[in-house]
């Protein structure tokens, strides 16, 4: 059975109560249930994790090319910062797709520019949790499930 990691970045835990004009009212154990039921269905294993660690995030990235066929990330605010983020997901050489729930090439300027996204398959931005949802399906279609 193909594994998938989700990775969930810096302030993510706080979902439901950040901003949720922009982030909205569900928390990330909503969003995780929504996942491993959408894994079932899907026939592939999903683990997720949140760290507000930088390191934390590259040890799991380092991992999964053990145990994982493919990861999904929302890297938060390390999407515009992280050269160290980037440099793992591409060493792993596993398919990985970044997601944002918010649009960020319609935010702050700043947001609009993705160190990540050079090295993923694809990015999913601006469409609340289903963009995990797509995300997930799109790497199952990708790893032949």
């Amino acid at each position: 059975m193909q594994h998938i990691l989700v990775l969930h970045g810096p302030n993510l835990n706080l979902l439901g109560m950040r901003e949720p004009e922009v982030y909205g009212r569900e928390t990330l154990a909503d969003l995780d249930v929504k996942l491993y039921a959408l894994a079932e269905s899907l026939a592939v294993r999903v683990s997720s994790f949140q760290s507000n660690s930088e390191g934390a995030l590259i040890d799991a990235l380092h991992n999964a090319r053990l145990t994982c066929s493919g990861v999904i990330i929302n890297p938060g605010a390390y999407t515009h910062s992280s050269y160290a983020i980037r440099d793992a997901i591409a060493a792993i050489n596993l398919p990985t797709i970044e997601v944002h729930l918010s649009n960020i090439h319609a935010r702050e300027a700043f947001r609009s520019t993705s160190l990540i996204a050079p090295v993923c398959v694809g990015q999913i931005a601006g469409l609340g949790m289903i963009g995990y949802e797509l995300a997930l399906r799109a790497l199952a279609t990708r790893l032949g499930v």
